[in-house]
């Protein structure tokens, strides 16, 4: 079955399946980039890749040409020298939704399809969560597992998510984490809308920035909520806090949006740091279309 690398997530969520979304996604992504992976000849069978000039003649599976015409080869991966952390926003704005897809949902498929990427390479892997001003561990094992063990223990922990109540960091509760340090290569990945009532993203990012450690983070805004093109009286209510306020919408469009692109624009600028990449995300992008351009601008 040909897969179509332009599925929305409104498709996806269809599907009902994180571990089946997350290969649709992922498995789109490999013949593009995968001289970034590390393999090697293994026990483990990982997957085929096509055969390259160089590849030893024997490591093509002829049964699967006899069938499809095609030199494949079985490919298995060595193991990954780092260690990747997700860090899922668990506030109440992730609830937020458009078009039948909320913010949650499309983290949730994200997640997934990094997770499965992360399996493929075998990378160690670890879920976190930013819940009720502290920092929760989602998979059962936390860091340590990798390959197929971790990405279904990910999988797990995503499915069992749930968004409410306001996020912000406490430093007492949340300093074990800022704690956390890894003798491997680390990376840690942020799922967030990456808004904030005072500067704790921004603290917190720098806090955890350093030359051994890189950061990406993507922020997941929806087009009607960047654009605010309502028009007429609404009844508008903060996820987090739950409070609620009625207002005609065209006359604070413009200070909106005035606000809005001089937040944005703030934290592009605060979050140029080394090691620090911000990647932003409407919720109408097909998924697979924002990794290829995350990872073709890595490769590069």
């Amino acid at each position: 079955m040909q897969k179509q690398p332009s599925l929305l997530a409104s498709n996806l969520i269809k599907l009902k399946n994180l571990q089946l979304t997350g290969r649709l996604v992922s498995e789109e992504l490999m013949l593009g980039v995968h001289s970034s992976k590390r393999s090697g000849i293994g026990i483990e069978f990982e997957q085929y890749r096509h055969y390259e000039p160089g590849d030893d003649p024997k490591r093509i599976d002829w049964k699967l040409f006899a069938r499809t015409d095609k030199h494949l080869v079985r490919e298995s991966s060595t193991e990954s020298d780092r260690q990747i952390r997700f860090v899922l926003d668990l506030s109440g704005s992730m609830n937020y939704s458009e078009n039948g897809v909320s913010r949650l949902q499309y983290a949730q498929i994200l997640l997934a399809s990094l997770a499965y990427l992360g399996y493929i390479q075998n990378d160690q892997m670890s879920l976190y969560a930013l819940k009720n001003g502290s920092v929760e561990t989602l998979n059962a094992t936390g860091s340590g597992a990798s390959g197929r063990q971790a990405f279904q223990k990910i999988l797990v922990g995503l499915e069992k998510t749930v968004a409410s109540g306001e996020w912000r960091l406490d430093e007492e509760r949340g300093s074990k984490f800022l704690e956390l340090q890894s003798k491997k290569k680390e990376q840690l990945i942020f799922v967030s809308d990456f808004l904030q009532v005072d500067n704790e993203w921004l603290q917190m990012i720098r806090s955890l920035a350093n030359p051994h450690r890189e950061i990406v983070i993507f922020q997941i805004l929806g087009t009607q909520e960047a654009d605010f093109s309502l028009e007429g009286f609404y009844r508008f209510k903060d996820l987090e806090t739950g409070q609620e306020v009625e207002l005609d919408a065209g006359s604070v469009r413009e200070k909106f949006r005035a606000s809005l692109g001089e937040y944005l624009e703030n934290l592009k600028k605060e979050l140029q740091l080394p090691q620090v990449q911000l990647i932003n995300v409407k919720l109408t992008d097909p998924i697979g279309m924002v990794l290829k351009a995350f990872l073709t601008k890595r490769k590069g």
